[in-house]
């Protein structure tokens, strides 16, 4: 079962969720979708800074506080990180000997009957038109090894709110935010795989290609065959 909502956590969605409510109208479907009674994965796509809160918006709103996994650079603030450590959010130690402290910290979380809030692109999409690129594979990690449900949550709106890579917020008018949960990704077929590079991969893509359909009915536009991906300019996605 899910542990009880910590007060910190409800003093920070008392202050936050009306200021949100001032600046956003809800367009939220498929909450039926998020497990009430075991822990889950929710991914969603990426497309502005604002994402994280409308996200934590939805999931809070209907009864999941999250768990987000963030750049552990952001703990080191001195009130952010105070606040981060009290919300019981997940340090990500990329590119370090500490790198797979967040997956299992990460599962800690799930076993114990909470959720998880992960962007597996890891950082705002590249792609032009805002379409999901090809992700990092942890949530797919710590999906198969707790053997917990993905639930996709696809967003779009946020960056009318607060452009990509922008600092400059835009609250007025309310803009229209989408947020659409769907049924778990079926991920069967890789739970009795060895999680190597290959099936990582595999699920992954599978978890992005269900995002990409959603956030397609949303836009009501057609995603690029193939998606971004940050390898082909040479860097690691």
């Amino acid at each position: 079962m899910p542990t009880k909502i910590s007060r910190g956590y409800r003093v920070v969605a008392f202050i936050l969720r009306p200021i949100t409510t001032m600046m956003t109208r809800k367009d939220w479907h498929g909450a039926q979708n998020l497990p009430s009674e075991r822990g889950f994965i929710a991914v969603a796509n990426h497309v502005s800074y604002a994402d994280p809160v409308t996200f934590a918006h939805f999931l809070y709103n209907n009864g999941h506080p999250p768990r987000f996994l963030a750049k552990s650079s952001l703990f080191e603030l001195p009130i952010a990180g105070s606040i981060l450590r009290n919300l019981d959010q997940i340090p990500v130690y990329r590119n370090s000997k500490r790198a797979r402290d967040a997956i299992d910290r990460g599962e800690a979380v799930l076993t114990r009957g909470d959720m998880i809030a992960v962007f597996p692109e890891g950082t705002l999409t590249k792609d032009p038109e805002m379409w999901p690129m090809v992700a990092r594979t942890g949530a797919a990690r710590m999906a198969l090894e707790a053997n917990v449900p993905v639930i996709p949550v696809a967003q779009w709106g946020a960056h009318r709110l607060l452009s990509p890579y922008s600092k400059l917020l835009k609250p007025f008018p309310r803009k229209k935010i989408t947020v659409i949960a769907g049924p778990p990704v079926d991920l069967d077929e890789f739970r009795d795989r060895p999680l190597d590079t290959e099936t990582l991969r595999a699920a992954t893509n599978k978890i992005m290609a269900t995002l990409t359909s959603m956030l397609e009915e949303i836009r009501g536009e057609q995603a690029p065959a193939k998606p971004f991906d940050l390898r082909d300019k040479g860097r690691e996605a």
